[in-house]
């Protein structure tokens, strides 16, 4: 089955396009900002769950993954910075410490939804405020949860991952995987064979 990738995130349709998985992506309008007093995981659920509905109406036949990823320390989201001081301010945070890595993920066939959030730790080594503003300068940062990309030039400030690699780039694949298979969707795909 062709899925639907509710998403204009470039990484996650790489991902995707990586583990073999056949795709349109659509861009979902959806309000991302955190409800007060909300909690990580309820909000990338909440999330995952509103961009899969957005774009499931368009596609009624069709499997419609929808996700959300933000970075969380000291009990605070990191969502995508909105300007480069904040995103010097976020990696200021990050420095020399440990974050987590929620992504919520949300498949919807039909009537039936399954959802989940996985949860991913990175740790970065001590980052001088000359690499960090070297580092903004670029513009990497700009439309990520957290101010990184781990993929990207960030990966020479991260000594450890625990978890999901694929979830700290935007998209628990295996996660992914899991849902479409208690759904039914996977077809016994071989590993050179499109979903």
């Amino acid at each position: 089955m062709r899925l639907v990738l509710a998403s204009a995130s470039p990484r996650r349709a790489e991902l995707l396009t990586a583990a073999g998985f056949a795709f349109d992506a659509v861009a979902p309008q959806v309000d991302e900002r955190a409800l007060p007093g909300e909690l990580p995981d309820d909000h990338v659920g909440r999330l995952a769950q509103a961009k899969a509905a957005a774009v499931a109406s368009q596609y009624p036949q069709r499997a419609v993954v929808g996700a959300d990823t933000v970075v969380v320390i000291d009990g605070l989201i990191l969502g995508k910075p909105e300007s480069d001081e904040v995103a010097v301010g976020m990696l200021r945070r990050l420095s020399g410490r440990s974050h987590d890595v929620l992504t919520g993920l949300c498949v919807r066939h039909a009537d039936r939804i399954r959802l989940a959030v996985e949860r991913s730790t990175v740790t970065f080594a001590p980052i001088t405020i000359r690499e960090i503003r070297a580092y903004v300068a670029s513009g990497e940062p700009r439309d990520k949860a957290g101010a990184y990309a781990i993929q990207g030039v960030a990966s020479r400030f991260v000594v450890a991952v625990t978890g999901s690699y694929s979830n700290v780039v935007g998209l628990p694949v295996a996660t992914l995987y899991g849902l479409l298979r208690e759904l039914g969707l996977t077809g016994g795909a071989s590993p050179h064979q499109a979903v």
